[in-house]
Protein backbone atom coordinates (compact mmCIF):
# COMPACT_ATOMS: atom_id res chain seq x y z
CA UNK A 1 0.00 0.00 0.00
CA UNK A 2 1.32 3.42 -0.99
CA UNK A 3 -0.38 6.50 0.48
CA UNK A 4 -0.11 9.55 -1.79
CA UNK A 5 0.34 12.75 0.19
CA UNK A 6 -0.20 16.42 -0.62
CA UNK A 7 1.51 18.82 1.79
CA UNK A 8 -0.20 22.21 2.02
CA UNK A 9 2.15 24.57 3.87
CA UNK A 10 3.15 28.14 3.00
CA UNK A 11 6.31 28.32 5.15
CA UNK A 12 9.16 26.93 3.03
CA UNK A 13 11.22 25.57 5.93
CA UNK A 14 8.24 23.83 7.50
CA UNK A 15 7.12 22.45 4.13
CA UNK A 16 10.56 20.96 3.49
CA UNK A 17 10.64 19.47 6.98
CA UNK A 18 7.25 17.85 6.48
CA UNK A 19 8.34 16.50 3.09
CA UNK A 20 11.49 15.04 4.62
CA UNK A 21 9.48 13.47 7.43
CA UNK A 22 7.00 11.86 5.03
CA UNK A 23 9.78 10.54 2.79
CA UNK A 24 11.31 8.68 5.77
CA UNK A 25 8.22 6.49 5.94
CA UNK A 26 8.10 3.71 3.37
CA UNK A 27 4.31 3.55 2.98
CA UNK A 28 4.00 7.23 2.04
CA UNK A 29 4.80 9.13 -1.16
CA UNK A 30 4.80 12.94 -1.49
CA UNK A 31 2.81 13.90 -4.59
CA UNK A 32 3.41 17.64 -4.25
CA UNK A 33 3.97 20.52 -1.87
CA UNK A 34 1.52 23.41 -2.24
CA UNK A 35 2.28 26.79 -0.71
CA UNK A 36 -1.16 28.34 -1.18
CA UNK A 37 -4.89 27.63 -1.34
CA UNK A 38 -4.96 28.00 -5.12
CA UNK A 39 -1.92 25.82 -5.70
CA UNK A 40 -3.42 23.10 -3.51
CA UNK A 41 -6.68 23.24 -5.45
CA UNK A 42 -4.76 22.89 -8.75
CA UNK A 43 -2.81 19.87 -7.50
CA UNK A 44 -5.97 18.17 -6.22
CA UNK A 45 -7.61 18.74 -9.59
CA UNK A 46 -4.81 17.07 -11.53
CA UNK A 47 -3.14 14.47 -9.27
CA UNK A 48 -4.47 11.45 -7.37
CA UNK A 49 -4.12 12.14 -3.64
CA UNK A 50 -5.07 10.00 -0.64
CA UNK A 51 -4.01 12.21 2.27
CA UNK A 52 -3.72 15.99 2.64
CA UNK A 53 -1.49 17.45 5.37
CA UNK A 54 -3.18 20.82 5.75
CA UNK A 55 -2.00 24.03 7.37
CA UNK A 56 -4.93 26.26 8.31
CA UNK A 57 -3.15 29.58 7.77
CA UNK A 58 -2.57 30.09 4.05
CA UNK A 59 -1.65 33.36 2.28
CA UNK A 60 -4.69 33.35 -0.01
CA UNK A 61 -7.35 31.61 2.05
CA UNK A 62 -8.12 29.55 5.13
CA UNK A 63 -7.61 25.83 5.45
CA UNK A 64 -11.24 25.41 6.47
CA UNK A 65 -12.35 26.84 3.12
CA UNK A 66 -10.11 24.36 1.31
CA UNK A 67 -11.62 21.60 3.44
CA UNK A 68 -15.12 22.62 2.39
CA UNK A 69 -14.03 22.67 -1.24
CA UNK A 70 -12.57 19.18 -0.89
CA UNK A 71 -15.80 17.86 0.59
CA UNK A 72 -17.83 19.47 -2.19
CA UNK A 73 -15.97 17.39 -4.80
CA UNK A 74 -17.26 14.18 -3.25
CA UNK A 75 -13.82 12.59 -3.51
CA UNK A 76 -12.65 10.56 -0.50
CA UNK A 77 -9.65 12.67 0.54
CA UNK A 78 -8.45 12.19 4.09
CA UNK A 79 -7.05 15.24 5.88
CA UNK A 80 -4.69 15.67 8.82
CA UNK A 81 -4.45 19.25 10.05
CA UNK A 82 -0.82 20.23 10.68
CA UNK A 83 -1.11 23.73 12.04
CA UNK A 84 -0.57 26.24 14.82
CA UNK A 85 -4.30 27.11 14.83
CA UNK A 86 -5.47 26.56 18.43
CA UNK A 87 -8.85 28.28 18.23
CA UNK A 88 -11.55 25.96 19.53
CA UNK A 89 -13.94 26.93 16.74
CA UNK A 90 -11.35 26.00 14.10
CA UNK A 91 -10.83 22.63 15.77
CA UNK A 92 -14.60 22.08 16.00
CA UNK A 93 -15.15 22.94 12.34
CA UNK A 94 -12.23 20.75 11.31
CA UNK A 95 -13.82 17.79 13.04
CA UNK A 96 -17.17 18.54 11.40
CA UNK A 97 -15.44 18.56 8.00
CA UNK A 98 -13.96 15.12 8.58
CA UNK A 99 -10.37 15.84 9.63
CA UNK A 100 -9.00 12.51 10.87
CA UNK A 101 -6.26 14.00 13.10
CA UNK A 102 -5.06 17.38 14.34
CA UNK A 103 -1.35 17.96 14.96
CA UNK A 104 -0.34 21.22 16.63
CA UNK A 105 2.91 22.97 15.80
CA UNK A 106 5.60 22.80 17.04
CA UNK A 107 6.07 19.04 17.14
CA UNK A 108 8.84 16.46 16.95
CA UNK A 109 9.38 13.92 14.19
CA UNK A 110 8.24 11.21 16.62
CA UNK A 111 4.88 12.97 17.10
CA UNK A 112 4.49 13.49 13.34
CA UNK A 113 5.43 9.89 12.63
CA UNK A 114 3.01 8.55 15.24
CA UNK A 115 0.09 10.37 13.58
CA UNK A 116 1.00 9.08 10.12
CA UNK A 117 1.54 5.54 11.36
CA UNK A 118 -1.84 5.64 13.07
CA UNK A 119 -3.31 6.82 9.77
CA UNK A 120 -1.59 4.01 7.85
CA UNK A 121 -3.06 1.50 10.32
CA UNK A 122 -6.46 3.17 9.86
CA UNK A 123 -6.19 2.73 6.06
CA UNK A 124 -5.07 -0.88 6.29
CA UNK A 125 -7.83 -1.72 8.75
CA UNK A 126 -10.46 -0.10 6.53
CA UNK A 127 -9.23 -1.68 3.31
CA UNK A 128 -8.94 -5.13 4.86
CA UNK A 129 -12.66 -5.25 5.54
CA UNK A 130 -15.42 -6.72 3.39
CA UNK A 131 -18.21 -4.79 1.70
CA UNK A 132 -20.08 -4.79 5.02
CA UNK A 133 -18.66 -4.48 8.52
CA UNK A 134 -19.80 -5.39 12.02
CA UNK A 135 -19.48 -3.32 15.20
CA UNK A 136 -16.14 -4.86 16.09
CA UNK A 137 -14.78 -3.89 12.68
CA UNK A 138 -16.11 -0.36 13.00
CA UNK A 139 -14.48 -0.01 16.42
CA UNK A 140 -11.18 -1.25 14.98
CA UNK A 141 -11.28 1.31 12.15
CA UNK A 142 -12.01 4.26 14.41
CA UNK A 143 -9.70 3.00 17.14
CA UNK A 144 -6.77 2.90 14.71
CA UNK A 145 -6.51 6.71 14.84
CA UNK A 146 -6.25 6.75 18.64
CA UNK A 147 -3.06 5.94 20.57
CA UNK A 148 -3.39 2.82 22.67
CA UNK A 149 -4.10 3.64 26.34
CA UNK A 150 -1.34 2.95 28.83
CA UNK A 151 -1.70 0.50 31.69
CA UNK A 152 -0.06 3.01 34.00
CA UNK A 153 1.26 6.57 34.03
CA UNK A 154 4.31 7.09 31.88
CA UNK A 155 7.61 7.47 33.71
CA UNK A 156 8.91 11.01 33.96
CA UNK A 157 10.46 12.20 30.69
CA UNK A 158 8.54 9.82 28.40
CA UNK A 159 5.85 11.08 26.02
CA UNK A 160 2.81 9.18 24.77
CA UNK A 161 3.50 10.23 21.17
CA UNK A 162 7.04 8.86 21.12
CA UNK A 163 5.95 5.71 22.91
CA UNK A 164 3.34 5.13 20.21
CA UNK A 165 5.99 5.64 17.51
CA UNK A 166 8.27 3.08 19.18
CA UNK A 167 5.40 0.62 19.66
CA UNK A 168 4.37 0.93 16.00
CA UNK A 169 7.97 0.57 14.81
CA UNK A 170 8.28 -2.74 16.66
CA UNK A 171 4.88 -3.94 15.47
CA UNK A 172 5.73 -3.30 11.81
CA UNK A 173 9.22 -4.85 11.97
CA UNK A 174 9.78 -8.29 10.43
CA UNK A 175 12.45 -9.11 13.00
CA UNK A 176 13.78 -7.91 16.34
CA UNK A 177 15.23 -4.40 16.53
CA UNK A 178 17.97 -2.92 18.68
CA UNK A 179 17.66 0.46 20.39
CA UNK A 180 19.94 1.96 17.75
CA UNK A 181 17.77 0.66 14.92
CA UNK A 182 14.60 1.99 16.54
CA UNK A 183 16.32 5.34 17.13
CA UNK A 184 17.11 5.60 13.41
CA UNK A 185 13.45 5.05 12.55
CA UNK A 186 11.88 7.48 15.03
CA UNK A 187 14.60 10.14 14.85
CA UNK A 188 15.83 9.99 18.44
CA UNK A 189 19.03 9.10 20.28
CA UNK A 190 19.82 5.45 21.06
CA UNK A 191 19.57 6.14 24.80
CA UNK A 192 16.10 7.65 24.40
CA UNK A 193 14.88 4.75 22.26
CA UNK A 194 16.16 2.27 24.85
CA UNK A 195 14.14 3.96 27.62
CA UNK A 196 10.93 3.50 25.63
CA UNK A 197 11.81 -0.06 24.64
CA UNK A 198 12.53 -0.98 28.24
CA UNK A 199 9.22 0.56 29.31
CA UNK A 200 7.34 -1.56 26.74
CA UNK A 201 9.22 -4.64 27.93
CA UNK A 202 8.30 -3.86 31.53
CA UNK A 203 4.64 -3.60 30.47
CA UNK A 204 4.88 -6.99 28.76
CA UNK A 205 4.30 -5.46 25.32
CA UNK A 206 7.75 -6.41 23.99
CA UNK A 207 10.34 -9.09 24.65
CA UNK A 208 14.10 -8.85 25.01
CA UNK A 209 16.67 -11.16 23.41
CA UNK A 210 20.41 -11.08 22.82
CA UNK A 211 21.68 -10.63 19.28
CA UNK A 212 25.10 -12.14 18.61
CA UNK A 213 27.25 -11.83 15.52
CA UNK A 214 30.04 -9.70 14.12
CA UNK A 215 32.63 -8.11 16.35
CA UNK A 216 32.16 -6.22 19.57
CA UNK A 217 29.59 -6.64 22.30
CA UNK A 218 26.28 -8.44 21.66
CA UNK A 219 23.18 -6.23 21.40
CA UNK A 220 19.79 -6.46 23.05
CA UNK A 221 17.00 -6.65 20.51
CA UNK A 222 13.31 -6.12 21.12
CA UNK A 223 10.23 -7.69 19.51
CA UNK A 224 6.59 -6.72 19.80
CA UNK A 225 4.38 -9.20 21.64
CA UNK A 226 1.78 -10.33 19.12
CA UNK A 227 -1.75 -10.68 20.35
Amino acid sequence: MTIRVLIVEDEAIAAQAHKTYVERMHEFEVVAVAESFQEAARVLGSHPVDLVLLDMHLPDGHGLDLLRQLRATGRPYDVIAVTSARDVDVVRQSVSQGVVAYLLKPFTFAMFEAKLRQYATFRRTLEAGDESIDQRGVDAVFGAMRPAPEDERLPKGLSAETLEAVRTTLAEADSGLTAGEVADVIGSSRVTARRYLEHLADLGQSTRATRYGGTGRPHVEYRAVRS
